[in-house]
């Protein structure tokens, strides 16, 4: 949010530099984000004066340019060569001095002392697109006769140089969001040493109504989205440009004006922080305004000339046929304030902030006026916000105010009352202040003290434009942000227990994991918890009854807690080959949420919350060049890479039990279990039906290995240290002739139970199928590395061992040496 300074000035008396309100405001939770200096006009026409031609002669050398002499003010007349066709001797112009920068563009020129076809040029006579006052460029600009000679062009055009002041405003501080609300706080801080300190608010003591010569009757269907609205009309009016104060004070804060009657609404918004919106008068039918919600479906144009389709839900102000404006959003293409407008409907009101906000989001506007709605805004302004601005619009554009004030305010807003504690104040604070020190701090924040201030407990009455202040904490909050964080002294011991940290670390081992992961040539992705809720809606692995629904959604693609965290990843994959990048390798460590359906919604104890860790990946595995070709990534890639983080934590991988599981996300998958039971992960390629549904046509491998699960069993894992061998290995080769249904693990399994003591290893590095192995075979080339601690292996040992896993393999699984 953009505070100019000139501009608080007219609400706060101080001489303050801008770096000192600047520290001052971030003090008091308002944190000033950036200070620049600004201008009406680039430049401010700094270094560019008025002059006098003296005299014009034809250049020699060239057929349009000019050689002029130019009176500024000082001992010389400068000598300027001038390309303009319609300069002359006598006129008075704006003359750009040597070192002067012009702004015709963003980028800008310096102005420079040159040679320009052998004549000397000392200055430039300037149009007004030079300047960066128009865009005509057809000539010099020439100014009346009578203009002073030596008078700076920023004076002569009223060209002001102001201080922006960027407030990176927090969603609490909407108060805040105005001139006279960062002059409010800014002098609840002054008057801890200055009680003459205050705001000045300007005055609206001459408002009156000149007649009631048009009335507009007012109807709120919804009172429930419309807390206040109140209006006014005004006729006679003459739509035209602001005055010069008036575009200079939005156009320091980067609005730009637009006509006197659209103007003064926007200034009485960021003045004090109050939407106003004005409808043309002769666009009201009916004379009348209803506050409603109409149809579903129903066709809205806003004044961005694009046609909306409303809900149900979102608020409209309408005339007794149509819809004229999105309530707190957006106006209407078809009530505006035009050239042309004569009279206008003055609203200012206070709406329900749930109604903006979700309007606003179904409709991805973001407006001035649906920033402050959606936050809270003051319902007890609305009526000083209307005189303001109608006595404002009589000095502007004339007419009269042709009504009375409509006021529908059915259930005044009350204070919010609060009980605070002395003791409670110091206790959280850490500071004993005075009762005097905490009155003034209260009183210049306009919370009023009911009670009697000599007792211990106070009855606080907090006014309602301090909408993030409703309990005893954040009172003391704010006495302290005015008191002054600063002012709180260290302490000069520091109290400290001996906490017991849980272990394993969860967080190192994240990192550790993710360091592993990024090695391995993967990045990290971060999604969304919210999800569409339809990717469940068929799924038999993850139930739509148990998909946690939120009660009021920002969409219906952010309408459900996510299960899994592969639709997210599949988002990813999509978005990245949608923009040429399809060899991908992505992991994410999120939480997953589920509903249990046999409890009540509203019982923690019916949700189940839980932390996993999703692989997925695509495409190469290498990319290949003029004579390796591409490497794809394949299934037993992925199982790899799950297989390393599992050793990384010391989860024996040979004890996991593999089970072949299929199901409506994955095809050709497995699920990885603990000896106990406990499901670690569970992998496999994406159904190609689900791949189809993201537009993806690659393959795609996945895992979600349950992080809690893997945690929990590393916690257990003893880190054990033996001597490293002193005799060597033995490796023997078996190519075993098998049935395809029999498993390496199966062969693995088998061969430590049969040589328990001397069998070290077992590997494979071979398979091969083929129509000479038979009908329903396949052979498995196995290593065996086979050590003794103690001695040196002989060959009888080893040849005895071999012989034994041999016979055992072609009993219990059919297998025959080839």
């Amino acid at each position: 949010m953009n505070i100019s300074y000139n501009w608080l000035k007219d609400y706060i008396k101080t001489d303050l530099s801008v770096d000192d309100i600047s520290k001052i405001l971030t003090d008091l939770g308002l944190e000033v984000g950036s200070v620049e200096t600004v201008d009406t006009v680039k430049g401010g026409l700094r270094g560019l004066v008025v002059g006098e031609v003296l005299t014009c002669e034809k250049h020699p050398n060239a057929d349009k340019l000019s050689v002029t002499t130019v009176d500024i003010g000082e001992e010389e007349p400068l000598p300027i060569v001038c390309g303009a066709p319609n300069v002359a001797a006598g006129q008075k112009v704006v003359v750009a001095t040597v070192g002067t920068t012009l702004y015709p563009n963003e980028e800008g020129f310096e102005i420079k002392k040159a040679k320009i076809r052998g004549e000397v040029s000392k200055g430039m006579i300037c149009a007004e697109d030079e300047m960066g006052l128009g865009t005509a460029h057809d000539g010099i600009m020439v100014l009346e006769p009578e203009t002073k000679i030596g008078t700076p062009a920023a004076e002569y055009f009223n060209i002001e140089s102001d201080v922006l002041i960027e407030i990176d405003l927090t969603p609490n501080r909407i108060d805040g969001a105005s001139h006279i609300g960062v002059a409010r706080d800014l002098a609840a801080y002054l008057k801890q040493n200055d009680p003459n300190v205050k705001v000045k608010w300007p005055s609206v003591d001459e408002f009156k109504s000149d007649n009631n010569n048009w009335p507009v009757d007012v109807d709120v269907k919804n009172p429930e989205a419309c807390a206040r609205y109140s209006g006014i009309t005004l006729s006679g009016l003459e739509v035209k440009e602001s005055p010069d104060w008036l575009k200079n004070k939005l156009l320091a804060i980067g609005q730009t004006p637009i006509n006197n009657v659209v103007d003064i609404t926007n200034f009485i918004l960021h003045e004090m922080g109050q939407p106003l919106h004005a409808f043309d008068g002769d666009k009201i039918k009916g004379d009348k305004v209803v506050v409603k919600t109409l149809d579903q479906g129903t066709l809205f144009t806003t004044l961005d000339e694009k046609e909306r389709e409303l809900d149900e839900k979102d608020l409209m102000i309408c005339n007794a046929e149509k819809g004229m404006c999105i309530a707190g959003v957006f106006g209407g293409i078809d009530s505006g304030v035009t050239e042309n407008t004569k009279k206008v409907f003055l609203e200012s009101a206070c709406f329900n902030p749930v109604y903006v906000r979700k309007t606003a989001r179904r409709h991805t506007l973001n407006t001035d006026a649906s920033f402050r709605f959606e936050r809270g805004t003051d319902p007890n302004i609305t009526i000083y916000a209307l005189k303001r601005a109608a006595l404002l619009i009589k000095e502007l554009a004339g007419g009269t105010i042709s009504s009375d004030i409509v006021d529908i305010y059915p259930e005044p807003v009350k204070d919010f009352e609060v009980e605070l504690s002395l003791k409670h104040v110091e206790r959280l604070i850490g500071k004993n202040i005075t009762a005097d020190r905490i009155k003034t701090i209260l009183e210049a924040l306009d919370i009023k003290i009911l009670s009697d201030t000599s007792g211990d407990l106070w009855q606080l009455a907090v006014p309602p434009y301090r909408v993030d202040v409703q309990r005893e904490a954040d009172v003391i909050e704010e006495i302290l942000r005015v008191y002054g964080y600063n002012n709180v002294e260290a302490p000069s011991k520091l109290n400290s227990t001996i906490v017991y940290a849980d272990k394993p670390d969860i967080d190192d081992l994240r990192n550790k994991i993710a360091g592993q992961l990024i090695g391995a040539g993967f990045d990290e992705i971060m999604s969304n918890s919210l999800t569409k809720a339809a990717y469940y809606e068929k799924s038999e692995s993850f139930p739509e009854t148990e998909v946690v629904k939120l009660a009021n959604p920002l969409s219906s693609d952010l309408n459900g807690m996510r299960q899994t965290l592969l639709f997210g990843a599949l988002e990813a994959v999509r978005h990245n080959r949608n923009r040429q990048n399809s060899d991908l390798r992505l992991f994410e460590f999120g939480n997953c949420y589920k509903l249990n359906p046999s409890k009540s919604a509203g019982e923690v104890t019916g949700y189940k919350e839980e932390e996993m860790l999703a692989l997925i990946a695509t495409g190469n595995k290498n990319s290949g060049d003029w004579n390796t070709p591409d490497t794809k990534i394949s299934f037993f890639d992925v199982k790899t890479w799950a297989f390393n983080i599992l050793e990384r934590l010391g989860i024996d991988t040979a004890n996991c039990q593999e089970t072949p599981s299929e199901n409506d996300l994955i095809s050709e998958g497995l699920t990885f279990t603990l000896q106990d039971g406990n499901e670690l992960f569970y992998m496999g390629m994406i159904h190609p039906r689900l791949l189809k549904d993201f537009d993806i046509d690659e393959p795609v491998y996945f895992a979600e290995i349950n992080w809690k699960t893997l945690v929990k069993k590393s916690a257990k894992k003893e880190v054990t240290f033996e001597e490293l061998s002193k005799f060597p290995e033995v490796k023997r080769d078996l190519a075993l002739l098998i049935n395809k249904d029999v498993k390496f693990k199966q062969i693995r399994d088998l061969a430590f139970r049969t040589e328990k003591k001397i069998l070290k290893e077992v590997s494979l590095f071979d398979v091969f199928e083929g129509e000479k192995l038979g009908a329903g075979k396949k052979s498995y080339a196995v290593t065996f590395t086979l050590q003794d601690t103690a001695k040196t292996l002989k060959d009888k040992q080893i040849e005895k061992t071999m012989n034994n896993l041999t016979r055992v393999f072609e009993k219990e699984l059919g297998a025959k040496l080839r």
